[in-house]
């Protein structure tokens, strides 16, 4: 691995048109750059099989802006690694081994913006998500997504602490419904998506998302678009958004609403865009299985 650092170096002082060679030397351990005035700006890889020496290598991109590393292996020391990385302004993670405590080394990017963070420490049973509170500590950060966890109700409590999120999106946690409520406390929140729990092949567990959560939306007065996804919902509940002052778009999709439903909304909301897409047979058989309704 050490045969890449002198490269890295170079890399870094090139312009862009002489950087191009150096390409394959991050190829090697899957991961691809792209270079802008003469810096390396993103970097996406592949990390299974990495070792501390290929998080040593990328914390030395000190330009870096864009972080993307997918695989299930990432932990807390080798996240501190990055700690160099003053500049990113965006991470997106797919699979980690991270603890609840890691998430504390997400705060050494003080100029974070936006955090995406997918099947999360999936091997870690203590993992509830509560480590999303460290966030908090973050001032730049308006985005997050957390999607594919299996925690729930604890990662939406800490959730609920980032009052300075402008921007949310989760889906096939394990939540329950009472745990979406502490999503009111996002007062500064513009847009949100949610989607239903991670499904529980074979059991009956009671939906996450529903008619009645619609009211818990209905008490954030600053959203702006509303993203509803895998549920079944009904006029009468979806229609609750009017009351949003800033509301500017619904949109609805892999849901059972009916096209009657739809056209009232409209009717009901005639400055909101509402977007909708019909289920599909196959997915609304999905959803049935998913819902076991």
């Amino acid at each position: 691995m050490r045969i890449f650092l002198p490269l890295l170096f170079t890399l870094v002082s090139l312009p862009l048109w002489a950087a191009e060679p150096n390409q394959a030397a991050f190829e090697k351990i899957n991961a691809k750059i792209q270079v802008r005035d003469g810096a390396v700006h993103s970097l996406s890889a592949n990390i299974d099989g990495y070792t501390d020496q290929e998080y040593e290598l990328i914390g030395q991109l000190t330009t870096l802006k864009s972080l993307s590393l997918s695989g299930k292996d990432l932990n807390d020391d080798q996240l501190k690694m990055l700690s160099g990385l003053k500049n990113l302004e965006s991470i997106m993670i797919n699979g980690t081994v991270l603890t609840d405590d890691g998430y504390k080394h997400f705060t050494a990017f003080p100029k974070l913006e936006k955090l995406s963070i997918f099947h999360p420490s999936r091997k870690l049973d203590a993992f509830n998500g509560s480590g999303l509170a460290h966030l908090k500590a973050l001032p730049e950060l308006d985005s997050l997504t957390f999607a594919g966890a299996t925690a729930g109700d604890e990662a939406l409590e800490a959730v609920g602490q980032l009052t300075q999120l402008e921007s949310f999106r989760e889906w096939h946690n394990t939540e329950t419904s009472n745990g979406l409520k502490h999503l009111i406390k996002l007062q500064n929140l513009k847009s949100v998506r949610l989607g239903q729990r991670l499904p529980s092949w074979g059991k009956d567990t009671p939906a996450s998302f529903d008619n009645d959560s619609i009211a818990i939306l209905a008490k954030i007065p600053s959203l702006e678009s509303v993203e509803l996804t895998e549920a079944r919902l009904s006029y009468d509940a979806v229609v609750q958004l009017k009351v949003l002052p800033n509301l500017k778009k619904v949109i609805i999709s892999q849901v059972d609403i009916s096209e009657a439903d739809v056209e009232k909304l409209k009717a009901a909301m005639p400055g909101v865009e509402v977007k909708w897409e019909p289920l599909t047979d196959e997915q609304a058989e999905m959803l049935s299985k998913k819902l076991r309704l």
